[in-house]
């Protein structure tokens, strides 16, 4: 397997991060620790919220989350099948039945219409994702689910730095979850992390994470048999480094953005990504790029077999949840506007390293490449 020679992340290292897990590493504990203690207080602090639970991955901590929220099986939970599926899994893992709403076209996010006629007497809680960086229709979202007394779960693992209405994502749900694996701004390897501001449920997700040493006696404890989900020091050393430099990995990100968009605006119909109205800031999860209605999901794979041929590492964004075997087979549904949108994305290198001499030749291949598919180079 060759490495190719523009990947499509690479991580924003500082000499800092290196000397963080020199420290934990010379230290006498680099299992979950004092680092991990301090990334939680540090990540709730930056987001308004009370509370931080660091875990071991996005797809532990929703299993946490429906745990501590007291779902079973049988109970339904509502969530667009147009994502990267890590959190999404956690429903097929835990035993609950997901059912999947449509996603608006423009966002990407779930539609908060098509959320709401699915509501049933069985439905407990309602997944809602910042899609690829843009915030959810979370005004909406928060109504539908208080009228329906509802759990609002928050899945951030896309878009940490991203603003709905002036605030942060993150300050939504009931509990957000967030990621820290690539190609997120903010990596430490893997895990993840939970937000809440709800006592009683941040004390049952820590139950329900690890036990401590010094639980070990408690007659408590056993109630509430554990996971093991835990984040270690060392990744939580990198995350508390990459979050006080997080503003300054954003800005760089909005700079290749931009770059981007220079370069692609001779492209036939090009717009500017898009920010709905009450998205005060996006920061990307990846450069997105949609393609004509004259693409289809095959012309989709050739353009991004040609663009690795010439090192440039591009993927389609996603296979919709609701459209794979297993899910398919268990009454998937129908979401037509994410097929449509799947069928015609891809992604592209999207990382504060990334040159202007690297984009151009980008998105020369890119042209390229729409061309040979017999297409033209018409994207939207």
């Amino acid at each position: 397997m060759t490495t190719l020679d523009i990947p499509l992340s690479d991580p924003d290292i500082s000499p800092s991060e290196l000397e963080a897990v020199e420290m934990v590493l010379r230290s006498t504990r680099i299992s979950a620790g004092e680092q991990v203690d301090a990334f939680e207080a540090a990540f709730a602090a930056y987001h308004g919220r009370r509370y931080a639970v660091a875990v071991s991955s996005p797809t532990l901590a929703l299993v946490l989350c429906l745990r501590a929220y007291e779902l079973r099986a049988g109970d339904e939970v509502i969530l667009s099948p147009y994502s990267w599926w890590q959190i999404g899994h956690a429903l097929a893992w835990y035993g609950v039945q997901p059912v999947f709403a449509d996603i608006d076209y423009y966002s990407g996010t779930i539609s908060p219409k098509g959320t709401e006629t699915l509501i049933t007497e069985k439905t407990r809680a309602i997944l809602a994702g910042n899609t690829k960086g843009h915030p959810a229709f979370w005004q909406e979202l928060r109504t539908t689910a208080n009228e329906n007394g509802l759990i609002l779960l928050e899945d951030s693992t896309e878009a940490i730095g991203s603003r709905y209405q002036g605030n942060l994502v993150g300050s939504f749900g009931d509990s957000a979850i967030f990621a820290f694996a690539q190609p997120s701004a903010l990596v430490c390897g893997e895990g993840a992390m939970i937000v809440t501001d709800d006592t009683e449920t941040v004390s049952r997700l820590r139950q329900y994470r690890a036990r401590g040493i010094d639980a070990r006696g408690s007659v408590v404890a056993p109630t509430r048999p554990p996971l093991q989900a835990e984040m270690s020091d060392i990744q939580a050393a990198i995350g508390r480094v990459q979050l006080a430099r997080l503003d300054g990995i954003l800005q760089r990100r909005q700079q290749v953005e931009a770059l981007y968009f220079e370069y692609m605006k001779s492209f036939e119909g090009i717009k500017d990504p898009y920010h709905g109205p009450d998205a005060t800031a996006v920061h990307w999860f990846v450069y997105e790029v949609h393609l004509g209605t004259r693409f289809s999901r095959s012309s989709r794979d050739a353009i991004v077999t040609d663009l690795r041929a010439q090192g440039i590492e591009a993927a389609s964004y996603c296979l919709p949840m609701h459209t794979q075997s297993y899910y398919r087979e268990r009454g998937g549904g129908r979401c037509p506007t994410a097929v449509r949108v799947s069928d015609r994305t891809l992604i592209l290198p999207f990382h504060p390293r990334l040159g202007e001499e690297e984009i151009a030749f980008i998105i020369e291949t890119l042209k390229d490449a729409s061309v040979n598919v017999g297409a033209g180079a018409a994207i939207y």
